[in-house]
């Protein structure tokens, strides 16, 4: 079975909320709320990934330093294995735009189980909620 790397990101704003982004129809797992993020790619580290699919995703810039390593998800798919690294950021610049089609939401920790997740992201709410 492939792995596939991807990273993520818990963008909190300064109300403490959490950025979800809906995955698009036409994607797998349309509909379902996700932390924003990527699949890294050859060559790339997980914190370069996410600097560009913020950029690509959002509109917005951040950097290495502002990135803080918070948990990861490790979760056997049926064709895939996926390995997500998923950091947390409270600066960038810029305004967050939903630029490839997705709707987005600022949800609080404790409302996070309210928006349905890709089974990998499901276990990631309870180390969001502690950290916030």
């Amino acid at each position: 079975m492939t792995t596939v790397l991807v990273a993520a990101v818990a963008l909190i704003d300064p109300d403490g909320r959490v950025l979800l982004a809906q995955r698009p129809p036409g994607k797998s797992m349309a509909g379902l709320w996700e932390f924003p993020g990527g699949k890294v790619e050859p060559g790339e580290t997980p914190e370069a990934a996410l600097i560009r699919e913020l950029d690509e995703e959002l509109g917005i810039q951040t950097w290495d330093s502002c990135l803080a390593p918070l948990t990861f998800a490790s979760h056997a798919y049926e064709s895939f294995h996926l390995l997500m690294p998923v950091f947390a950021c409270r600066k960038w610049r810029g305004i967050v735009q939903p630029r490839e089609g997705q709707h987005l939401a600022w949800v609080r920790a404790n409302d996070l189980r309210n928006y349905p997740m890709p089974p990998a992201d499901i276990p990631l709410i309870p180390a969001l909620q502690m950290w916030l």
